[in-house]
């Protein structure tokens, strides 16, 4: 009976499109198509619904593809007739494909979507008079039976096919906008009062086809949004902008089931075209911001909800209907959606064929969500409105999320409205729209964790540079003008107050995971010396209490533990140091907190972490949190030395040198007992740190940018050097200085013990890294503590060093030696000695030819240092006895020739090269000579200008600046006979060019002041008066200087005290010169300088008062220079006769004093 029934139902079929054909092919396009249909078809459309399955799917796809096309192509009608063709057309074709495989390509799918498009342009243009039940049913089919297809063949569509969905889905959506907002307008301000269970028809509003439509577009985007040009992107922007604005045009959102699904579809939409921005967003970012706030509070005000967590605390379970007890189930375990799908198979008990459902149920499977989108954590299902409404405030919450990576920049201006500025904790912010309430209060876990990557996301981009400007205010008033820096400030503090407070408090992992993840950021952008004092304290307090109190969860505990301890690091970090955390640590140790009885205070808290050697991680990160108390905090740390000291020699003792380096990797399971290279440098670099803060370590370098002192102009504009590799020490009193200096003095026990009791076990370590990291402590030594120890010990420290850059088999050892190498050569004591000296160079100068340039660049730069330290020491340097008498020129020419050849290398390296020749050249002799410096040939000399000449041109502004310092060297050198040399016109030259042109300051600055070093007009040779016109041009144009970049702008004072400076002294040897056109043209320039005089005087008057205050004598120095400088230029007015100008200058140098 069923195989005859199916022969019936497929003979029927088969009829029925025959007859079609044959009757549409008769009729020639006549207006009889609708009748036609309905009594070939449609009279009989569920039967052919039924035999669809039994044909072949490729003569089905045939024969709808002809219905489509003959329906499409009819002529248009807006009666009756029109809309049942649609609509059966739409019912046949979507009830056919529920059972059949179409079989189509490009030709034919591009024939269904334009089919469809003219039916839904007649339904939701032509027949917008109707009744929403028949016009939105076949709308709603055609996008079905689109997606369907699409997501059946989605692997088969070219980019050409995806581009015409695009365009089908967003003509949907034009179509249907205008019905959109007059619909929303009239329902957003009110209340689904729905019984609960009740559901409206899937077809009575225009909710569904707008959510469907933003279902598909998000579809198409995700699978080929990569592909889609430029303007279909941008298309799909304006669409959902215009949708955004509508929403966003009423400041109360519509909630009902209905209106969820709809929200859920267009910012699922939103999120996948957001994620792969293809042009500036910057013109949306503030509407799609307005918009998405709505959400962040959507479901929570209009009914009761899950219950609201106490703020911070583990969530409360939403309360479920009372049940039975539970059975034990032994069933595998079912995901929520998959239980909801068993549900309705049970509920489909039919005896009918198992392909074919009711509309309803199509619908209920269609709009079922997603795998991911029911979880146990969002409580009984049966509470569908509530989780809809999460989901929605979730999606909000991502693709506000989406908005700020795909344009910090225009991000940043909205901070203000979607962070608070005040009473961030108070329960009365539970509904409003911003991103910490949504942190604080929302009961939905996924919601918080949405607001937290958000924010997370919001402090990963440029908001380190625009949060430096913020600073709080306190005397601001409620409901006043803000500036936005005081705004920052005041969202920067509450953002503290929320992120502290549920740090405390929460219990959940992933949301402390995720709360540990802003609180990093958030550190390094807050400016600390511009907030509240009691700020930083609170934050490394609150920080400790909870790294003491621990976390509950076994599962994550290390990792959370680690990210704590990562978050004080970062706290402890912060620099300028806050005078508030030092004091908090003086408090401690005066509470003897590091004592065994006295179980409490940060750093006690740090020192038990890190003797957790049974958890690597951990004991790493209170090693790295350590180390920044000894480098932010030095003046602390001697207080804490014996426990350091103890916890180093205890990771040491622990340490198996005899395991792989590598085989550390954190986890604490397979590692028990075993101490990684790792956590082995990390205990190596406190110690090296502490030892760097008792000492008093400053820097290697001379921390000074100029040496030039006695320059009264420029004395005040030293600029002092941050040394990365020195602790910060602060401004301190009188009475810290003493405290200081007993320190210092000190350094040597602690050093001492060092040496003997931790370097044996490090310095021959089988890991490199180690051996590295135990070398470079010998780059923090200072003199002082150097001399104060024993001869043996001296001598040790030296051997090693030669040791390691000689014979060491890695490369970062050897770069470590050469650089603490260069650290020692700079002690007066080891510069007076030959042989220490000689191995030092012999050690260096063979890694100056290290094939890696970190070894290269460590070792020019001892190089460079070297040449210093004999500079200071040549007159008294003695040769040991054994060396044959060539002996001080074949050095000389061994460290100038190794230098030369530098000059060849890299930047970096270069740099240094240009520096060691200036050091040489300002005290080499080039002259035969018994002078230990004497390299007794001329041609030396030349090699050395003509390689600081190529430098000029071939280096980076380090390197200029580095040939402005060394050719003042140079010309400070007194066997130099100036006025003779061929190169000098040249150099004098590159200087002036410099000082002109170069974008730098610095360079500018270094050049003006290398013009002022010759002491005479003969020093300056032929050039003198090109130098004096130079720099006269110079300084009339200095104002119209638009050359340099914003970071050099700082410099612009010191440019202009070093330049003034240098035109005084040239024009003090102005009338000892016997060229006659350079007095004609200072007789030319006597008016400006006139009025530079009239200012400089003036200037001088203004600052007289602050300068004698504390230093008479630069006051004197300045008026001597610049009454030098009047005095010459009288001298040549008057030679020429102008006794006006002369007479001028006399009653402004008289009175000067």
């Amino acid at each position: 009976m069923a195989t005859s029934s199916a022969t019936t139902a497929v003979r029927s079929w088969r009829t029925a499109f025959l007859t079609l054909r044959d009757e549409t092919s008769s009729l020639g396009g006549c207006p009889s198509v609708s009748q036609l249909l309905h009594d070939v078809l449609f009279s009989n459309l569920h039967s052919l619904i039924y035999a669809a399955s039994d044909l072949p799917p490729h003569e089905v796809t045939s024969d709808l593809l002809f219905l489509l096309e003959l329906v499409s192509n009819a002529p248009p009608r807006d009666g009756e007739d029109s809309t049942l063709t649609f609509t059966h057309t739409c019912h046949l074709v979507h009830g056919i494909l529920q059972r059949v495989s179409f079989e189509f390509n490009s030709s034919s799918f591009n024939l269904i979507l334009n089919s469809f498009q003219s039916i839904i342009n007649f339904f939701l243009v032509k027949a917008a008079t109707k009744s929403s039940a028949t016009r939105f049913k076949p709308v709603m089919q055609c996008l079905e039976t689109t997606r369907c297809l699409t997501n059946v063949y989605q692997g088969k569509f070219s980019p050409l096919e995806i581009v015409h969905l695009v365009k089908f889905v967003l003509h949907a959506l034009g179509c249907s906008h205008a019905e959109f907002v007059c619909l929303y307008n009239s329902r957003a301000t009110q209340r689904s009062t729905a019984e609960s269970g009740k559901r409206l028809h899937r077809y009575s509003s225009l909710w569904e086809v707008q959510a469907l439509s933003f279902t598909m577009l998000g579809e198409a985007f995700s699978r080929a949004g990569s592909s889609l040009p430029v303007d279909m992107w941008q298309s799909i922007i304006e669409v959902l902008r215009k949708v955004i604005d509508v929403i966003a045009s009423k400041s109360v959102l519509g909630e009902d089931s209905i209106l969820s699904r709809f929200y859920s579809s267009l910012l699922n939409c939103l999120h996948v075209v957001l994620t792969d921005p293809k042009i500036s967003l910057s013109d949306h970012v503030s509407g799609f911001v307005t918009a998405l706030r709505l959400f962040f509070v959507y479901g929570l005000t209009s009914r009761p909800q899950f219950t609201f967590p106490a703020v911070g605390h583990k969530e409360v379970s939403p309360n479920l209907p009372s049940e039975e007890p539970k059975k034990i189930d032994h069933t595998p375990y079912r995901p929520p959606h998959l239980r909801k799908k068993d549900r309705l198979n049970i509920k489909q008990s039919k005896p009918q064929d198992h392909r074919i459902f009711s509309d309803d149920d199509l619908f209920t499977m269609n709009f079922m969500s997603s795998d991911s989108d029911y979880s146990d954590s969002d409580g009984s299902i049966k509470d569908t409105d509530s989780v809809q409404s999460s989901k929605v405030r979730v999606a909000a919450l991502v693709c506000l999320q989406d908005l700020c990576r795909a344009d910090p920049k225009s991000f940043t201006t909205q901070w203000t409205i979607l962070l608070p500025t005040n009473d961030v904790l108070r329960p009365s912010r539970k509904f409003e729209a911003t991103l910490m309430s949504c942190l604080l209060f929302d009961p939905c876990l996924k919601a918080r964790m949405a607001s937290a990557s958000t924010l997370a996301a919001m402090l990963d981009g440029p908001s380190t540079v625009f949060l430096q400007v913020a600073e709080y205010k306190e005397s601001i008033k409620c409901g006043s003008f803000m500036p936005l820096s005081t705004s920052y400030g005041h969202i920067i503090l509450q953002l503290h107050n929320g992120i502290i407070y549920l740090i405390q408090r929460e219990t959940h992992d992933r949301l402390l995971a995720s709360l540990f993840k802003i609180l990093m950021p958030l550190i390094s952008c807050t400016p600390y010396s511009r907030m509240p004092g009691e700020l930083m304290p609170n934050l490394i307090i609150s920080l400790r209490a909870r790294i003491e109190e621990g976390f509950p969860l076994k599962t994550d505990q290390t990792g959370l533990l680690v990210a704590a301890i990562s978050c004080l690091t970062a706290a402890l970090s912060t620099s300028p140091a806050p005078v508030q955390v030092k004091q908090m640590f003086l408090e401690e140790i005066s509470a003897g907190s590091v004592e065994v009885d006295k179980r409490s205070g940060v750093l006690f808290t740090l020192l038990q972490c890190s003797e957790r050697l049974a958890s690597p991680a951990i004991c790493f990160e209170s090693l790295q949190a350590l180390r920044a108390v000894s480098h932010n905090y030095p003046n602390i740390m001697s207080s804490y030395w014996q426990q350091v000291s103890a916890i180093v020699f205890k990771i040491l003792e622990a340490a198996s040198p005899e395991v792989p380096a590598k085989a550390w990797k954190g986890h604490v399971g397979n590692t028990a007992g075993f101490i990684g290279e790792k956590v082995v440098t990390a205990a190596i670099k406190v110690l090296d740190e502490s030892l760097r803060a008792i000492s008093g370590f400053k820097g290697t370098e001379d921390l000074l940018d100029d040496k030039l002192l006695d320059n009264p102009f420029t004395s005040d504009c030293i600029r002092i050097k941050n040394v990365s590799s020195a602790p910060l020490y602060e401004q301190e009193s009188s009475e810290d200085i003493k405290e200081s200096a007993k320190a210092f003095q000190s350094g040597s026990e602690q050093w001492s013990e060092m040496i003997e009791k931790h370097m044996p076990l490090i310095l021959q370590h089988i890991s490199s890294m180690v051996r590295t990291a135990a070398v470079t402590c010998f780059a923090g030594i200072t003199s002082s503590v150097f001399f104060s120890l024993l001869k043996d010990t001296q001598e040790f420290i030296i051997s090693s060093l030669i040791d390691s850059a000689l014979h060491d088999e890695v490369a970062s050892v050897r770069s470590a030696a050469c650089r603490a190498i260069g650290v020692i050569s700079c002690f007066p004591q080891v510069s007076e000695s030959a042989e220490i000296i000689d191995k030092f160079i012999h050690a260096v100068e063979i890694n100056t030819h290290d094939p890696l340039v970190s070894v290269r660049i460590t070792a020019s730069w001892a190089l460079a240092n070297l040449c210093d330290s004999i500079r200071h020491c040549i007159d008294d340097f003695a040769f040991k006895p054994s060396i044959d008498s060539n002996a001080n020129s074949h050095l000389m020419a061994s460290l100038t020739e190794s230098a030369l050849n530098l000059t060849k290398d890299g930047d970096k390296i270069k740099s240094n090269a240009v520096r060691g020749l200036g050091n040489l050249s300002r005290f080499v002799k080039y002259t035969s000579s018994s002078h230990p410096a004497s390299l007794g040939d001329s041609r030396w000399l030349e090699r050395i200008v003509q390689a600081l000449v190529s430098c000029v041109t071939t280096g980076n502004v380090k390197v200029q600046w580095n040939v402005c310092r060394a050719l003042s060297n140079l010309f400070l050198n007194e066997t130099i006979n100036l006025e003779e040399m061929d190169w000098a016109p040249s150099v004098f030259s590159i200087l002036l060019l410099l000082l002109r042109d170069s974008s730098n300051f610095k360079i500018r600055i270094q050049a003006a002041a290398a013009l002022a070093v010759p002491s005479s007009v003969s020093d300056y040779g032929k050039s003198f008066s090109d130098v004096v016109q130079g720099l006269e041009h110079i300084l009339e144009n200095l104002g119209a200087d638009h050359l340099s970049a914003p970071s050099s702008f700082k410099y612009r004072v010191a440019l202009q005290k070093q330049l003034t400076s240098t035109v005084l002294h040239v024009l003090s040897l102005a009338s000892s010169s016997d060229h006659q056109p350079l007095k004609d043209f200072l007789v030319k320039k006597s008016s400006f300088l006139e009025e530079w005089f009239k200012v400089l005087c003036s200037s001088l008057g203004e600052s007289t008062t602050h300068l004698e205050n504390e230093n008479n004598s630069v006051g004197n120095q300045k008026k001597e220079m610049i009454s030098k400088a009047m005095r010459s230029l009288i001298e040549v007015y008057e030679g020429r006769k102008q006794f006006a100008v002369a007479k001028k200058f006399e009653m402004m140098d008289s009175g000067i004093w």
